[in-house]
Parts: structure tokens; C-alpha cells; sequence
């Protein structure tokens, strides 16, 4: 078997970090690669919503496995204010792999999401539960999306997940938020009705360093952080009150 792992979503500063895998038989990699299975960032949208929807109608058939690790914008703010991303992702990575369900004769390809590829590789495998797996083995490799169709085809569950995400966010504010990566103009648009002196949108990255230059410049007061009450001083601050320089 081939399992591939990658992520989207890890530089927005609005919705999830998610992390998508599959696994496929040996045999199978040239049906990706027919198909027109490519890195989700070559791909329109419309283009991986075709995928991924051929992708589930025939794994039972093609003997195929997909599914999708969705983090929430909480969740990395928390891991910010602890080991960090990196250690977000290992964990996630891992959490993924044990979601499969075949544990024997697997090749692990993983798109690193760390400098040091070897190392995160042996993050991620320390602790995977029942580590090591009979004839299996694992590597992560830099741009592994762009080199392996079943990479590539995580890529497109990932990404696929991810922006059903901002589309349920949209829905539920009633108003554009764009991709959530900051150089969208969709996104900056919104940035002011979805970072409040009163309060902060839940699927906003509050310790983004989008957020944190938006409150410096609109906002009063120090930005709050997830998971810590505010202070009285804080929460009596009014962006218009004239008595603060």
C-alpha cells in the first residue's frame, strides 16, 4: 500500500489547519495519475472538487482509503501559545496515520512541514501507536505533493475540507471572507467586523500576526489571548473613547 499525508491551511489567519491523507493499493497510483490527480495549488477548484468527488465514489471499488484531520483556528492559537506549529502538525500527522486502516506492507510518503525533514519523520513515528508497523516504512520530503500522486491526492481532501470550512464560516456570518490567507483582499475586507474590541471571531488565528497589526492600528488595548480572560482594563476599553492617546 501507499499513504500519502499533507496539509492546507497552515498560513491563513481565519478557519482550520487540515491534514489530509490516503492510502491506496500499490497498483492503483496510475488511476491518480489518469485521473489528473495533481498538487491541490495546480488545480481550480472546480477541477479538485471533481477529484474528490471521484476519489470517494470509487474507493470502494479501487480499494482506497481517504478521510481528513480538521484543526481548529482554536486549536492552532493553543498550540502557538505551547510547542508551536511544527509540533501542531506532528501531532496531526500522526493522528492521521493511526486513522488508517491497514497497519501492514505501507509506504508512508509525507509532505514535511518542518526544515529538517528526517526529524520530522521521527516526530511524527514516536509514539505512532503499534510503531514499527510489519514491512512498512515512512519519509517526508519537501514539496512530496508536487513528486507523489498520493500526496497530491491528500493535498486535494485537505484542501477540499478546508474550504468547505471557510464556506460554512461565510454562511454563518453572511458575508465574504475570502480564502483567509492575509494577502486576500476578501479577507482584509472582512478582518474589521470579524476582529471586534469586544470580541474576536471564534474561527479567526487570534495570535496571528495579521490580528496582532490590525489591533495595534484599529483597536484599543492589548490583543486578547485564547483561552485567558481579558482584564477590566481591557474590557471597558471603547475604540472610540477620546481619553486614550
Amino acid at each position: 500500500m501507499l499513504a500519502g499525508i499533507d496539509e492546507a491551511g497552515r498560513g491563513p489567519v481565519l478557519g482550520p489547519l487540515v491534514i489530509g491523507i490516503c492510502c491506496i493499493p500499490d497498483d492503483k497510483e496510475g488511476l491518480l495519475v489518469e485521473a489528473g490527480v495533481k498538487d491541490s495549488k495546480d488545480l481550480t477548484a472546480s477541477r479538485r472538487r471533481e477529484i474528490e468527488t471521484w476519489f470517494k465514489e470509487t474507493s470502494e471499488e479501487n480499494g482506497w482509503y481517504g478521510t481528513t484531520i480538521s484543526l481548529s483556528a482554536e486549536t492552532v492559537d493553543l498550540a502557538l501559545q505551547g510547542k508551536g506549529l511544527n509540533w501542531l502538525e506532528v501531532d496531526g500527522f500522526r493522528s492521521a496515520l493511526e486513522a488508517l486502516p491497514n497497519r501492514e506492507n505501507v509506504h508512508i510518503f509525507a509532505d514535511a512541514c518542518d526544515v529538517n525533514a528526517e526529524r520530522f519523520t521521527e516526530r511524527i513515528l514516536t509514539g505512532l501507536a503499534q510503531w514499527p508497523w510489519p514491512n512498512s516504512q515512512m519519509v517526508s520530503e519537501h514539496k512530496a505533493d508536487a513528486r507523489y500522486p498520493v500526496v497530491a491526492m491528500a493535498s486535494i481532501l485537505a484542501k477540499e475540507e478546508r474550504d468547505r470550512s471557510i464556506a460554512a464560516m461565510k454562511e454563518r456570518l453572511g458575508f465574504n471572507v475570502g480564502s483567509g490567507y492575509p494577502s486576500d483582499p476578501n479577507t482584509k475586507t472582512a478582518l474589521p467586523d470579524l476582529v471586534l474590541q469586544s470580541e474576536i471571531d471564534p474561527d479567526v488565528r487570534w495570535g496571528w500576526a495579521t490580528v496582532e497589526r490590525f489591533w495595534a492600528a484599529h483597536r484599543n488595548g492589548e490583543v486578547p489571548v485564547r483561552g485567558q480572560r481579558r482584564t477590566v482594563q481591557e474590557r471597558l476599553i471603547q475604540p472610540k473613547d477620546t481619553r486614550i492617546s
